[in-house]
């Protein structure tokens, strides 16, 4: 061993110069490593340093504490960078579900329990919804075309009933611990002011369809003038109108036509012009340029657009009877069913058979006037002797009951218990403008007999 031992340690000169080489690459790699081995020094400097990471409030599952960036040799290697969570403000709430109202129409003949089993809800749902408010009495009393909205939770359990009315009126109802509570929702629509004009060639209807009116808005220029003139016997071809009246928008979109603003009608010549006005009463109606109320205390025709069949004539020759017997009043031919309004306000004093004027009512208007309407095929709803109706009012429908070929309306009209001819009679008018309201009447008088004269001023109006 001591012949060995002695061998090694010596220094051999013959050492080959390729193993000095790497002896020497080896020394200088862990002289650097050392070197950048860092001191206990530089580590307490760089944990004097910290990192502070603001979070938003709320984020309940961050650790809001400062960090601090750990010394370099405390670290733990990781395989794949993690990226850091965003701040909780910055993260997107999730959306609320899209709220999907299923909608039932109401057909004729529906009825409210059979739209709760066919959606599946219970009887006493139903009527705890009815019960728990004014709201939901309405639901006693809905109508054909209406509609009944349901919406559900994410569970399926209901959550809201929405009953719509119409477009612009609707009933919410939320369900609650205790049942529902309602909210009424009422939309207000945009008026805009419309001009139409035309010349009668074949019938006021036709003439006003080519205008672009409604048959109701025909109806209601027809009801303004319906005192002076009879539409069943005076139109004439030639004869013309013009018209402002209102249309309702809601969202940009037409939902209906509004009331008439201010109309002009020639009748054979003769020139009719009226404007609405409401008084500081709240009170509308239609005057004249001159204050007199358009609005007479008798319709000139209790029947809506009927052909004359037979006039006033006191040596007419019975149809039936084929005698000589004075006809003491109008007959309105028209079909079946249509109705018949009352001429004026007052008190029925008959409705019943009347002999050859089969189904009959009579209307006491004051101490002065009275007007019979006979051969009906029935009454109106809740006409009776000694019930009171309005001017308009249906009080009947028109029929062929009694002495009669066909059916039609016989319409007598009395002025001190004397027959009139209904047609001819100067009818009384009703209580002109008040005195107080006359200098603000004027002036809207004014600007709207100015927009019939020139239609182009309602564009600016509505700009």
């Amino acid at each position: 061993m001591d012949h060995i031992d002695s061998k090694m340690s010596r220094t051999d000169p013959s050492f080959p110069r390729k193993h000095l080489l790497l002896a020497s690459v080896l020394a200088t790699v862990v002289s650097t490593a050392l070197f950048l081995l860092p001191s206990s020094e530089v580590k307490a400097e760089r944990e004097a340093i910290p990192l502070t990471l603001d979070f938003a409030p709320g984020a309940d599952n961050i650790d809001t504490a400062p960090a601090t960036i750990p010394p370099l040799a405390m670290r733990q290697p990781q395989a794949t960078p993690q990226p850091l969570a965003p701040a909780a403000a910055t993260i997107d709430k999730p959306r609320e579900p899209q709220q999907h109202w299923n909608s039932v129409k109401i057909k004729s003949g529906s009825t409210l329990s059979t739209i709760f089993r066919q959606q599946g809800l219970s009887p006493s749902l139903l009527h705890a919804l009815v019960t728990s408010s004014d709201e939901g009495k309405l639901l006693n009393r809905v109508s054909p075309g209406q509609q009944i909205e349901f919406l559900r939770d994410s569970s399926g359990e209901l959550d809201k009933i929405r009953y719509v009315r119409n477009r612009l009126e609707s009933v919410l109802f939320t369900r609650t611990d205790n049942g529902f509570s309602a909210e009424e929702i009422i939309y207000t629509p945009h008026a805009r002011q419309t001009f139409a004009e035309a010349e009668i060639n074949h019938s006021l209807f036709l003439a006003a369809q080519e205008a672009g009116m409604s048959e109701t808005l025909t109806m209601k220029l027809a009801n303004i003038f319906g005192w002076d003139i009879d539409f069943a016997l005076d139109i004439r071809k030639g004869d013309s109108f013009r018209v402002i009246y209102e249309e309702n928008y809601l969202e940009g979109e037409k939902i209906s036509d509004g009331g008439i603003v201010a109309a002009q009608f020639i009748n054979q010549g003769r020139v009719y012009t009226a404007v609405r006005y409401t008084d500081s009463k709240g009170h509308t109606d239609y005057y004249s340029p001159d204050g007199r109320s358009m609005r007479k205390a008798f319709l000139r025709s209790p029947v809506d657009f009927a052909r004359i069949s037979s006039r006033f004539n006191l040596k007419r020759k019975h149809p039936v009877l084929n005698k000589i017997r004075a006809h003491r009043g109008v007959d309105y031919a028209a079909s079946t069913g249509t109705p018949i309004r009352a001429a004026g306000d007052g008190k029925v004093i008959h409705a019943a058979r009347k002999g050859g004027f089969g189904k009959a009512v009579i209307i006491q208007h004051g101490q002065r006037y009275s007007t019979l309407y006979a051969h009906l095929s029935k009454y109106g709803r809740n006409v009776r002797s000694g019930k009171y109706v309005k001017q308009g009012q249906i009080i009947g429908y028109v029929g062929s009951t009694g002495l009669a070929t066909g059916p039609h309306l016989h319409y007598e009209f009395r002025e001190n218990g004397v027959h009139v001819n209904p047609m001819t009679v100067k009818l009384p008018s009703a209580k002109p403008i008040a005195k107080k309201e006359r200098i603000e009447f004027e002036s809207q008088t004014q600007l709207l007999i100015s927009q019939l004269e020139q239609p182009t001023a309602i564009l600016a109006l509505n700009d």
